[in-house]
């Protein structure tokens, strides 16, 4: 990618734009995790009655829970046995009839590090004995790179573009080595699923949903954090893993390694406790978070949708319909002279389109294949986590400029 300092002045500005973009959408979502974390960290404040009953009586409880009645102190390396409650009693809402335990919850410094942790713990050997990690294509782009740090390999298998990114190709796994298999589920944007009647539905519920064969086998760790949509704190850094039928022995190990880090900031473990419990009914902050939720939501639709069609009704271009997340991957059908360029240059023709976007029009965009594409074809990677507005003056200047460029090599 170009580097920003080499381009017109406006990247920052609409890079800024885009960030602020997240931070009014999640603001008010967010207010109560600041409010409450605000009394947390100056606990002179649950006195002060400007601030929502509920909002005070939840710090006062969470702070009774910190160890010295202070979120200066340490917590144990697998996280706040408080919170690990919540977040299992959490997910027994969420998968109704399926037992969640606080101990097999674990919290981390965000769902990447706690992801890291676990990959570890699979390394082992070299060369064609080294422990492999069947990855889809595309993927989230820090992932191989994260792999390669833990020591393990990337083998990948293709998501099919024409059934909306969610069936695979060439991946076969017959019953006689299912069991052999960890899953590893990121589920962060379970909050944002799109479509009427569509329900976000967790890789646990499925697995118990198929019986003891499969419930009571297979091991499974699922993750997510504070980044999902509607939170949006990412840098509170909190996340927390889930082990699905893990050997004790295994959790053991996987608890010493733990014990090598830091435990994940106690603010951050705290916003995990308000993002998994929130407002209820009755309570003073309910209808206003209530109403932020599903705002955030329905603009993720929205824009989902707007999107969708707007990059579809471009010459050269073509993209699936979002169900859920906050990325689009629209194909590119690049012009063959752009092709030849990029050829020249060393580079793949879609982080050529994007360095050509970013310097002409100041719209950043991911390319496609550092999300791990491998068929040779195109693609980028929209984010859409942003207000109406915002993703109007990207679509506006993406237009302008891939339309020059389709003008200019027919």
């Amino acid at each position: 990618m170009s580097s920003l300092q080499h381009v017109n002045p406006t990247v920052k500005g609409i890079r800024e734009s885009a960030h602020s973009g997240l931070q009014s959408l999640t603001a008010h979502v967010t207010q109560e995790i600041a409010q409450v974390l605000a009394v947390c960290l100056h606990p002179e404040l649950l006195g002060n009655k400007t601030l929502p009953l509920d909002v005070r009586l939840r710090a006062q409880r969470l702070l009774e829970v910190c160890d010295g009645g202070s979120v200066g102190s340490y917590t144990d390396s697998s996280g706040m046995p408080h919170v690990r409650q919540s977040i299992a009693e959490f997910i027994m809402r969420r998968d109704v009839g399926v037992h969640s335990h606080a101990e097999d919850v674990f919290i981390s410094a965000g769902s990447q590090r706690g992801l890291m942790v676990i990959l570890k713990l699979l390394a082992s050997g070299e060369g064609d004995t080294q422990t492999g990690v069947l990855t889809p294509r595309p993927c989230r782009h820090t992932l191989p790179t994260l792999l390669d740090d833990a020591g393990v390999a990337l083998v990948p298998y293709q998501l099919m573009e024409d059934r909306g990114w969610l069936s695979c190709a060439g991946l076969e796994i017959n019953r006689g080595t299912a069991e052999r298999l960890l899953l590893l589920v990121d589920e962060v944007y379970q909050d944002s699923v799109y479509g009427q009647g569509k329900e976000f539905i967790s890789f646990k519920r499925v697995l118990f949903e198929m019986g003891k064969e499969y419930s009571g086998t297979v091991q499974m760790v699922s993750l997510h954090s504070l980044s999902s949509a509607c939170m949006g704190e990412c840098g509170l850094r909190a996340g927390y893993m889930e082990l699905v039928n893990m050997d004790p022995e295994v959790t053991h190990l996987f608890i010493s390694m733990l014990c090598t880090d830091i435990s994940s900031p106690v603010t951050g473990q705290l916003a995990l406790d308000l993002m998994v419990n929130p407002p209820r009914p009755g309570d003073p902050s309910y209808d206003t978070y209530t109403q932020e939720i599903l705002h955030i939501q329905a603009t993720l639709s929205q824009n989902a949708q707007r999107a969708h069609e707007f990059l579809n009704d471009l010459p050269g271009m073509s993209s699936q319909p979002a169900k859920g997340g906050i990325y689009l991957y629209p194909r590119l059908h690049l012009p063959s002279e752009i092709i030849e360029k990029a050829k020249k240059l060393e580079v793949e023709a879609g982080v050529l389109y994007c360095q050509m976007l970013l310097k002409e029009e100041g719209v950043f965009l991911g390319a496609g294949c550092q999300n791990g594409e491998t068929t040779g074809n195109h693609y980028l990677r929209l984010c859409i986590l942003v207000p109406a507005d915002t993703l109007e003056e990207v679509l506006a200047r993406l237009a302008s400029f891939h339309l020059r460029l389709m003008d200019t090599c027919p």
